[in-house]
């Protein structure tokens, strides 16, 4: 008999973390350090918006500084600069974020390393995956945000990744190539695979933790995963289904009875990654 899966939420994750997040900005405070977050936004893409603001609104929870900086969609190159520069000689401010996608009149601009390793809360710069790369974990370091949000979110649940043998399927700068890092750095034996590796089926049937982040709605049938309830998923994805509601990679309905263990879509991942970005915060405020 096939017994329904575990559905790993976001919330009581954060809810227990919070105060913690909590008691380290109250004591920065006591030492005259309020943590400050400066979210650039070029233009109102709709999405950005929303996200920005959910940002906003937790680093306030914890009691953090957060300015979300609304450049006109016109904003030329030279400004855009002058604007992030500002921000990374303010010893005021821990903390930048750039919100992409930037528009098209931006779009040549590599935003890799134009923040300051030490307030990149986004964790996209090359000395921060450089030490990524050299075997540092993550717990103060600045790692991009959705893999720090999954092994915080795998510690709550008890999900070790050690010995284990992971599939990730999607290889981006934000997802999928720093996750493999990070769970290698966790002893995990990793396989990266994406939308051009032959026979995925077959690759995600073997694996005992699978991570899809390929941004392809409801790809994963039951058709990629054993039907013995052993298997975790997190499902990375968030894309509309032909009905207009938000879904993942997965098909969360047509596959939920079959593995252990799966974070939905939303409530899942996606809150951990806005919750990653104050964590990163906190320790750019520290250092």
């Amino acid at each position: 008999m096939q017994k329904e899966a575990k559905l790993l939420y976001a919330q009581p994750v954060i809810e227990k973390q919070v105060e913690v997040l909590k008691d380290e900005c109250k004591s920065l405070k006591s030492k005259g350090i309020t943590p400050c977050l400066k979210v650039i936004l070029v233009g109102n893409n709709p999405g950005s918006v929303i996200y920005t603001n959910s940002k906003k609104k937790f680093a306030e929870k914890i009691g953090a500084s957060c300015e979300i900086i609304n450049l006109d969609e016109s904003t030329g190159e030279e400004e855009f600069l002058k604007v992030v520069n500002e921000f990374n000689n303010d010893d005021l401010v821990h903390g930048i974020l750039i919100q992409l996608p930037l528009p098209k009149s931006l779009s040549q601009i590599d935003t890799t390393d134009l923040v300051v390793p030490h307030k990149d809360v986004d964790g996209f710069h090359y000395e921060n995956v450089a030490k990524l790369y050299r075997g540092q974990l993550g717990e103060t370091s600045m790692i991009p945000c959705t893999p720090k949000g999954i092994v915080t979110m795998a510690k709550y649940y008890g999900i070790d990744f050690a010995g284990k043998n992971v599939v990730i399927v999607g290889r981006s700068l934000i997802v999928g190539k720093p996750l493999s890092l990070l769970l290698s750095n966790l002893n995990a034996t990793v396989t990266l695979a994406h939308s051009k590796t032959q026979n995925l089926k077959d690759l995600t049937k073997t694996a005992d933790i699978i991570v899809t982040a390929i941004g392809s709605p409801k790809l994963f049938t039951k058709e990629y995963f054993r039907d013995d309830n052993s298997q975790i998923i997190f499902d990375v994805g968030i894309n509309r289904s032909e009905d207009g509601k938000l879904c993942g990679d997965c098909d969360f309905a047509n596959i939920k009875d079959q593995v252990a263990a799966i974070t939905p879509v939303p409530k899942g991942v996606g809150p951990m990654t806005i919750f990653s970005v104050s964590q990163n915060l906190i320790s750019a405020a520290k250092k």
